[in-house]
């Protein structure tokens, strides 16, 4: 998350960090909508709720906010073979594998807000 942080706040953004899967579900939920998120980069592997159930329910059981619709991208240190495959089956709209690629995580965010927005 640190390594995370540091490269975002690098590149200019603004960022909130959530602990598990469920505490991310919660600050989506009570985000400003005024200005709402643009870009989630999910955590695969996270205690309480992992980042594959967090996709899910975001996908599912908020499909009628602008929340299910947000680019979500996988970041994970599983890179055995299907785990891309996995992220992407959860909903997730990319993969970025750890450790993390500065010039690869900028690349991808550029890609998903130009998309996105």
């Amino acid at each position: 998350q640190q390594v995370a942080l540091g490269i975002l706040k690098k590149l200019g953004h603004s960022v909130d960090i959530a602990v598990n899967g469920i505490n991310a579900i919660d600050i989506l939920e009570k985000q400003n909508t005024d200005n709402p998120y643009q870009l989630i980069l999910m955590d695969c592997q996270m205690p309480e709720m992992d980042g594959y159930q967090a996709t899910e329910h975001i996908r599912t059981k908020m499909g009628n906010s602008i929340v299910s619709t947000i680019p979500i991208i996988a970041m994970t240190a599983n890179t055995m073979k299907g785990d891309k495959e996995k992220c992407l089956a959860s909903g997730m709209n990319d993969y970025l594998s750890k450790p993390i690629n500065p010039k690869l995580l900028r690349e991808k965010i550029v890609t998903w807000l130009t998309t996105y927005i």
